[in-house]
């Protein structure tokens, strides 16, 4: 099997993002967004994924993080498409219920080629650092608007948005790495060139 990795670089007139993804990785990650939660969440979702992950990102941050953490969002969610290639042997399916503290996070996916983002996070005005922490569904909206997946993430409990977050990234990041995993419950599915 060839490796499953992809670099892809994104350039906007407010932002210049290099994403570098190995799915069959040891969970190693080279962040540096300029925004320091998010490096914190970014490398957790390589640790949770198993994913080898670099990402460098320039942005307007003078303005605010919205363009930077939607185009690494992006990035990433090109990189993932490019890694699994014609997904041939996937299990297509994941899901993970990831507590964190008093934070509970559902997240249920499909590598279906069908780009679709529900959630019920309720993060609007809230900050965790320098960190808008109603950006982790934008960033999610456009990391599957890329990869071609659908994903519904459901907040079951939760207060504490720095915990409420934390378990949305890394609950997606298990989830990623059993719907990317390659046979093993006899369920793999053969190629999905195109939409299923």
């Amino acid at each position: 099997m060839k490796p499953r990795r992809a670099e892809v670089r994104r350039t906007t007139k407010e932002t210049d993002i290099t994403v570098s993804l190995a799915l069959d990785g040891s969970g190693a990650a080279e962040v540096a967004t300029g925004i320091g939660f998010l490096d914190h969440m970014l490398e957790l979702f390589a640790h949770h994924g198993g994913f080898d992950l670099t990402v460098r990102a320039e942005g307007d941050l003078e303005v605010d993080g919205h363009h930077t953490v939607e185009d690494i969002g992006l990035t990433l969610g090109q990189a993932l498409r490019e890694a699994l290639g014609d997904k041939a042997g996937i299990r297509r399916y994941g899901s993970c219920l990831l507590p964190m503290d008093e934070a509970l996070a559902m997240v249920v996916l499909d590598l279906s080629g069908r780009p679709f983002f529900a959630h019920d996070l309720q993060l609007i005005g809230l900050r965790i650092g320098k960190f808008d922490a109603d950006l982790t569904a934008h960033f999610l909206r456009s990391l599957v608007t890329q990869a071609g997946a659908t994903l519904h993430v459901r907040l079951l409990a939760g207060s504490d948005p720095h915990h409420i977050v934390e378990a949305v990234f890394k609950g997606t990041a298990r989830a990623l790495a059993e719907a990317c995993g390659l046979g093993e419950r006899g369920d793999a599915v053969p190629s999905t060139k195109g939409v299923l």
